[in-house]
């Protein structure tokens, strides 16, 4: 019934997307190219001696029949996903804060009780998981040993392994099924997603409740974050998208809101049709995207402000490196890989990047760079004359932060449109 994109991944590392991860239409056009980039998580040891990497496509394209926004290759998540990952959702303030919510209004939402089973999927060093610990049986499944591991540590019982039938059935068979099972950050990564909802549904109770959350497309285009194209988010989701993915498998949306994780995130409730009422935030959503997410010549204009904001950051660094100025970078998220990589910035021109104590990215260089992310006492000890904000999304959280802590240096935000603050 639905088209799976599996037969190729097996003969090599990556493989073209022909027709739509959704709706299976063959006719999706070209809306954005970022250059061929590295895994965002391959960090190699400073002092290595650099060595072939690899880099794959970044082409976004648009489906006209779903209005899906989709990553144009879909890269083996062996390698977008090693062993070694460093990514952990509880150093982020705001995710914290966010899944706190997010705990706050299911139980309210939902009536869970303490023996419902909550299963999320992709569950990391188990941040989400934490705020229902206490109150309802939990099980996280991640592929990622390392974090997986921390989670474990903490008491949250977490299968390391790709959520796929396998893992589906050992946790129908010792666990049972799930009131309640979320995807945060994690629904837009995974491939075949046709078979990731199938295996929801198995493990899912009949008025059971699946919850996801994923970069909203709608705040995206309006801030111009290009920066969250790398290969893990392989689709980008409107309402109008996740929606009709959702219907094809008989699942009804019935509660949406916008969220302000990762620069703007879209929540969405959903649960076999009729088993909830639906709420008007879905109807208010939709009506705030039509003719936005839904048009591609929206979605062409969208492209020429990522040139033009690629040429105003240059401009801005020419003019600081002509004064012989030094700049450092702030935090490496995900997204800033992108960023340095599409702009084209370096060692030369980024003398380091920096991350709070206890990063598993300090003593790494930045993906397809020798730029090396050092710790960030290095900014306060050396009072560089710039820092570049690779977090800007939350630039009005940070600079107080940063300032407070002693840096007396001005803020280059290169989003959306650069810019330099005092």
């Amino acid at each position: 019934m639905f088209k799976s994109l599996k037969s190729s991944l097996g003969t090599g590392s990556a493989v073209a997307v022909t027709f739509c991860q959704s709706c299976g239409n063959p006719k999706l056009s070209s809306i954005l190219f970022l250059g061929y980039l590295p895994p965002v998580n391959t960090m190699q040891p400073i002092g290595s001696q650099p060595l072939e990497h690899p880099s794959y496509p970044a082409q976004w394209l648009f489906c006209s029949k779903c209005n899906l926004v989709q990553m144009g290759v879909i890269v083996d998540p062996k390698i977008l996903f090693p062993d070694d990952y460093a990514y952990t959702s509880s150093t982020t303030k705001v995710l914290r804060e966010n899944f706190a919510e997010l705990y706050r209004e299911s139980t309210k939402l939902l009536n869970l009780n303490k023996d419902d089973l909550i299963v999320d999927i992709g569950s990391n060093d188990g941040n989400l998981l934490s705020n229902f610990k206490e109150n309802h049986r939990i099980l996280g499944i991640t592929p990622e040993a390392e974090v997986g591991n921390i989670a474990n540590e903490k008491g949250i019982e977490t299968y390391i392994s790709f959520f796929d039938s396998h893992s589906v059935d050992k946790t129908l068979k010792q666990k049972g099924k799930a009131a309640l099972i979320t995807a945060t950050n994690v629904f837009a990564h995974m491939e075949n997603i046709h078979e990731v909802i199938k295996n929801i549904l198995r493990l899912l109770k009949i008025d059971g409740v699946f919850i996801s959350e994923s970069h909203y497309l709608l705040p995206l285009l309006k801030t111009v974050q290009y920066d969250t194209g790398y290969h893990e988010h392989m689709r980008y989701y409107s309402l109008h998208s996740i929606k009709y993915l959702l219907e094809m498998h008989g699942l009804e949306v019935f509660h949406a809101k916008n969220i302000p994780s990762h620069g703007g995130s879209i929540r969405v409730y959903a649960a076999r049709k009729g088993k909830f009422k639906v709420l008007d935030t879905v109807k208010k959503m939709l009506n705030r995207e039509k003719g936005e997410v839904t048009s591609k010549n929206k979605l062409l204009q969208f492209q020429k402000k990522v040139m033009m904001t690629k040429l105003e950051l240059y401009k801005l660094i020419l003019d600081v490196k002509k004064k012989n100025k030094k700049i450092y970078a702030l935090g490496a998220p995900s997204r800033a890989s992108t960023l340095i990589n599409y702009v084209g910035l370096d060692q030369d021109i980024i003398d380091c990047v920096l991350e709070i104590k206890g990063s598993q990215k300090i003593g790494k260089y930045m993906p397809g760079t020798l730029i090396p992310v050092l710790d960030e006492e290095k900014l306060y000890k050396d009072q560089p004359e710039y820092a570049l904000l690779l977090s800007w999304h939350i630039a009005d959280e940070l600079i107080p932060k940063i300032k407070q802590k002693g840096y007396k240096g001005k803020f280059i935000v290169p989003l959306p449109t650069p810019r330099i603050l005092k």
